[in-house]
């Protein structure tokens, strides 16, 4: 999570929208930026609402979310890649040795095993009772959107480096494991459609 205070915004880390990038770009540039532990780096609206917000309503600041979003079948298949990596041998939350449509089929199931237990984005993001809520919504596939929006509001040019890129990997799935993840995760796949 990084913050600008100036610019009145915080800039959430979903998980797997290329967090690591805009770290390596902005911290320098935030006030404030929460990089451990992980619950805080990638606090979703929830832990932001209960944890950040009243710190800033005391202050008598009203502060703007923003939040990156990925397709949800590519944001999946990161989170697969990612588990592919040889720092995971022999952990529960490897995926070595499953195919993409194993994962899937993992994630979609009841009791998800640790390998697929990487949650969701629109409960990432989803607004609080109180009305906090992701002002500024991007999708991660349109990065000159976001680009250009990050340069007007914090007044600079950015320059994003590569950090923490999976390996490649085949994400094809069968369609009907395909459309029974789109029933599933719907919820995922409209907040994707109406980010910018």
């Amino acid at each position: 999570m990084l913050i600008f205070w100036k610019a009145r915004l915080v800039l959430l880390a979903v998980p797997k929208t290329g967090s690591s990038a805009y770290e390596a770009a902005l911290a320098p540039h935030a006030s404030m930026t929460v990089l451990d532990p992980p619950e805080l780096k990638h606090a979703p609206v929830y832990r932001y609402n209960r944890f950040f917000r009243p710190m800033f309503d005391k202050m008598e600041a009203e502060m703007e979310l923003m939040a990156v979003i990925r397709e949800p079948v590519s944001w999946l298949g990161s989170w697969y890649r990612y588990r592919q990596r040889d720092f995971l041998d022999g952990r529960p939350s490897s995926t070595k040795g499953l195919s993409f449509a194993q994962f899937v089929e993992a994630y979609l199931s009841r009791d998800r095993p640790p390998c697929a237990n990487v949650g969701s984005q629109a409960k990432f993001i989803e607004p609080r009772p109180n009305g906090t809520a992701v002002t500024h919504l991007f999708k991660y596939e349109n990065q000159a959107t976001i680009v250009g929006f990050l340069e007007d509001r914090l007044g600079l040019a950015l320059d994003l480096p590569r950090e923490n890129v999976a390996p490649r990997g085949d994400l094809s799935l069968p369609p009907d494991l395909e459309a029974r993840l789109r029933r599933a995760c719907a919820a995922d796949f409209e907040v994707w459609a109406r980010a910018r």
